[in-house]
């Protein structure tokens, strides 16, 4: 038998390298692969032979495609046949469920999100429930990222879920129908202020760019708007066809969007736009930040190039890499990068040299300042390559403090919101809501009651290094009281260190609380008059300091 399982692994490799050797153009360097692919199959069948343990042949192999991978970008990824459901939803924004987010949270698997109108929202289930059982399989023991999978399954089909109810003891159990579950590229547009319309993109799937334009054509033709905001913040890009359609929506038909580069002569392409402009001279805003990348950076680096619109916040990613989705053997997928995109200028943003000298830990580099060059936009004003898209004009974002995000990390945040959801049946319009003075004092009774210490201040890891050396050079010695003093006031001390970041905690538990009544876009409505990024710039339009900068002539 175990002859006959050494036999059957080594047709197995032999036929894979075969494959992969078939695949291969012909090229100068064949002999270097084939001898390359040769030494691999010497090396599976070795193992498969003499390995002490039982060897899985499909995970060994697997586990070396990763490395392989892993190497070059982490933008070029294998998918096997188990996980290429997972690539059809980036593409799409599609996946079979029941619409609902699970994260594990202080030791209890917990919906974290429902979106309105799917499944899970119909039959009850909301935010801050525990789910117990799938299918009949308890969840305890579980793995975590097993439990979203568990959930998910062709349109029409069922799953039985057992949970407890936020606030309740008893469990419930439900029969769920899965359904089609799309998510909209366009979450939110409405009219801000008088006249500005304000629309967020989310994602570059396929048809987001239609989803955008019926939004914007909404706002123009129903509600009329002078001024646009594009918010293209968290959104990490998509599909390179969506973002040229996207730019077309406000510049003229024949302009070119981006180009790029690639080893095969089919990725030494341009691309222009097609039709005229849905807003060809309305002022517009694109809102970035660093979570912006890719398609995203497509959109706003090429309206910057073309002084289409001002770019208003944070630098963003910088990625300025090409992928494309290659079908393998047995259902398995590879998405590889095969190009470098630049945008109407001539720059590319990519920031990490994936093929340069690495850092000691394996790590791509930035490249350097003396390497980026200076390109220019249509009206003449600077712009740098090997970079992120730089704004117009940069807007700071607040610092998450060490005590917000311990709060996080520990679910203080999730289960406090959890205990006051339940004891209160709604808060009215999500832009108005704010918690009192009495809702404070009761997050820091809960807190206390929660032992909510695991927040440490950097300062203190570094008092403690410096204590350290303090002893080893005999210096505490001298004024151990001293020593002993500064460390006591940088001790976790909850009422006060809540107290210190009181403003920026609370802003966190009002959009908590407002995610468990009014969801996603809830919490959209009640971001709105708190953004400061989206003020400045509302402002720079309505003051028409957003022409002097794309004219160049802003002091």
């Amino acid at each position: 038998m175990k002859n006959r399982k050494r036999k059957l692994s080594w047709v197995w490799a032999v036929s894979l390298a075969l494959l992969l050797a078939a695949a291969m153009p012909l090229r100068e360097n064949y002999f270097e692969l084939s001898k390359q692919l040769e030494i691999m199959t010497a090396l599976f069948r070795e193992l498969n032979i003499y390995y002490v343990d039982e060897i899985q042949p499909g995970e060994l192999m697997e586990t070396g495609i990763d490395a392989m991978v892993e190497s070059l970008d982490p933008y070029t990824v294998y998918y096997p046949e188990s996980r290429v459901e997972d690539l059809r939803f980036m593409t799409t924004g599609e996946y079979g469920g029941i619409g609902a987010s699970m994260q594990f949270v202080n030791d209890r698997h917990l919906i974290v999100d429902v979106l309105p109108d799917f499944p899970a929202a119909k039959a009850g289930l909301k935010i801050g429930d525990e789910l117990l059982e799938v299918d009949g399989q308890l969840l305890e023991g579980i793995d975590p990222d097993l439990v979203p999978e568990m959930l998910q399954g062709a349109s029409g089909t069922t799953v039985g879920i057992r949970f407890i109810p936020n606030g309740a003891l008893a469990p419930v159990d439900v029969t769920v129908e899965r359904e089609k579950i799309k998510l909209p590229a366009v979450p939110f547009r409405e009219v801000v202020g008088d006249s500005t319309g304000y629309v967020i993109l989310s994602a570059f799937t396929r048809g987001s760019s239609f989803e955008l334009r019926q939004a914007i054509r909404h706002l123009r033709d129903s509600v009329g708007i002078n001024q646009l905001v594009l918010d293209l913040r968290g959104n990490g890009g998509g599909l390179l066809q969506e973002s040229i359609s996207i730019v077309n929506l406000f510049v003229e038909k024949g302009q070119e969007v981006v180009s790029t580069r690639g080893k095969k002569e089919e990725w030494m392409k341009s691309y222009s736009t097609m039709a005229d402009p849905l807003l060809p001279d309305m002022p517009v805003a694109v809102l970035i930040d660093e979570q912006s990348a890719s398609a995203s950076e497509i959109v706003s680096g090429t309206l910057q190039d073309l002084d289409r619109a001002i770019i208003v916040g944070q630098e963003s990613f910088g990625k300025g890499l090409v992928q494309q989705t290659k079908p393998l053997a047995y259902g398995t997928k590879l998405k590889v990068t095969v190009a470098k995109y630049y945008t109407a200028s001539g720059r590319c943003i990519q920031r990490l040299d994936y093929g340069g000298e690495r850092a000691e830990d394996g790590s791509a580099q930035a490249f350097s300042d003396s390497t980026r060059q200076v390109f220019y936009t249509r009206n003449g004003r600077p712009v740098t390559d090997g970079t992120g898209v730089q704004p117009d004009v940069e807007v700071e974002v607040p610092y998450m403090s060490y005590v917000l995000e311990g709060l996080y990390l520990n679910g203080i945040v999730f289960d406090f919101a959890n205990d006051w959801s339940a004891r209160h049946e709604s808060i009215g319009p999500p832009e108005s809501f704010y918690l009192t003075d009495e809702d404070w004092q009761e997050f820091v009774a809960f807190a206390k009651n929660h032992k909510a210490t695991a927040f440490e201040s950097r300062t203190l890891v570094a008092w403690e290094q410096l204590e350290s050396l303090a002893r080893e050079e005999r210096f505490y010695a001298l004024d151990s009281a001293a020593f002993a003093s500064f460390e006591g006031i940088l001790l976790p001390q909850i009422e006060r260190d809540l107290n210190r970041f009181r403003d920026e905690i609370t802003w966190a538990l009002e959009e908590e609380l407002v995610m468990r009544y009014h969801l996603q876009t809830g919490v959209i409505a009640w971001s709105v008059p708190r953004d400061s990024t989206l003020s400045k710039a509302i402002d720079l339009m309505i003051s028409g300091q957003n022409e002097r900068i794309l004219a160049g002539t802003a002091e």
